[in-house]
């Protein structure tokens, strides 16, 4: 999807995270779904900055993946659903993962705990050797 497609309401699109580049196209479509469903710049903001750190996160840890984006419409109100999904190793203590300051990496360790609380809603399904799926969702209007 491009900034210039228009999501219908109820349409789900995806796309593949294989290269770098497909971070950047994330952010995009992400940015382009909220537009459309109506979300203010504050909102964009939060759902943007939290997409962006799921989908590296699935680049990075992961080895590649997919962001679906779903525009959900009433009843009982609008908003977007993105689900991450890689096939990469998992995570091993996913309540440790959440925790500002855990990281298996280089970073500061806010990623995964950060995405949450940016969102209205935040799932992750995780295990060692099973890969890693993410769902969040934000409302329009909260």
């Amino acid at each position: 999807m491009t900034d210039r497609e228009v999501m219908a309401p109820g349409q789900v699109s995806s796309l593949q995270i294989r290269a770098e580049e497909d971070l950047l196209a994330a952010r995009h479509a992400v940015r382009a779904a909220a537009l459309e469903a109506g979300f203010g710049l504050v909102a964009q903001t939060k759902l943007i900055t939290a997409a962006s750190e799921l989908v590296r996160n699935c680049y990075v840890h992961g080895g590649g993946g997919e962001l679906v984006i779903e525009r959900l419409v009433p009843p009982p109100r609008a908003g977007l659903r993105l689900t991450i999904s890689d096939d990469g190793p998992g995570i091993v203590d996913p309540d440790a993962a959440l925790v500002d300051g855990y990281s298996t990496g280089h970073g500061l360790g806010h990623g995964l705990g950060g995405a949450k609380r940016l969102v209205d809603e935040f799932h992750l399904d995780t295990g060692p050797g099973r890969g890693t799926t993410v769902v969040i969702t934000r409302w329009v209007g909260r």
